[in-house]
């Protein structure tokens, strides 16, 4: 059997972007992530985790998101709790993508050089390549890529899809796919980056336990979307 596609997205006017770094999301990648609330955690020792995370080919990550993991597949990530498994009650963030979208307020680039150095460190990991100048539409690819490799493995197409720019602080508003397990919602999207420098914006894979806001709005309800979205994707 094959598996369904997402949904078309179209996508927007190509926007200038100063940067994107990117590192593709794969199916595999995806059923990793997804299985690590089931996975047995080590004893609350760190000497335990950094043995499972050396054994799954992980390391620690310290400079591009402070606190998080540097995955097989080349994508930090971070969770809520003292280790990434094992936790169903935490949500847990996959990021794929950074870019530092134009400010039209910023009109002299006064921040260029340095929000563009800091892209620069997501593309120097393995797996990662940068593109700079880059577009939203080559942005809004990567999503779709991304969104293919989730339907892959989940062997469906997104529930809903949603434009908005409600998790996004700098720059022009990108789709949210959404999709539901039993337990847990799982959300392909941006989102700002909380940092230091927070212009610069995640392209991420979201679980969140469904408990966070068990009750998806209506279609026809876009700021309760906008509040469900971020209950399952904030940081």
């Amino acid at each position: 059997m094959s598996t369904p596609a997402p949904a078309s997205v179209p996508h927007p006017q190509s926007t200038s972007v100063h940067a994107l770094a990117h590192c593709p999301l794969t199916p595999a990648a995806v059923a990793e992530f997804l299985a690590l609330p089931e996975q047995p955690g080590p004893a609350e020792d760190f000497d335990a985790l950094d043995a499972v995370l050396r054994a799954r080919g992980w390391s620690w990550e310290h400079e591009c998101l402070t606190d998080s993991y540097r995955t097989g597949h080349g994508h930090p990530l971070c969770t809520e709790g003292d280790s990434p498994f094992g936790d169903p009650e935490a949500r847990a963030f996959l990021v794929f993508g950074e870019l530092y979208p134009v400010d039209p307020d910023d009109e002299d680039l006064t921040n260029m050089p340095w929000l563009g150095e800091l892209v620069d460190d997501w593309g120097r990991a393995p797996g990662w390549t940068v593109r700079r100048p880059s577009s939203l539409q080559e942005c809004a690819e990567v999503l779709d890529r991304a969104a293919d490799a989730v339907a892959a493995h989940l062997g469906a197409a997104p529930e809903r899809t949603v434009t908005s720019d409600a998790a996004v602080v700098t720059g022009p508003p990108m789709p949210h796919r959404i999709w539901r397990t039993a337990t847990h919602a799982v959300i392909v999207g941006p989102h700002a980056d909380n940092g230091p420098y927070g212009y610069l914006t995640h392209l991420q894979l979201a679980a969140s336990p469904l408990s966070m806001a068990p009750h998806m709005p209506l279609a026809d309800d876009p700021e309760g979307m906008a509040r469900w979205i971020e209950a399952h994707i904030d940081w």
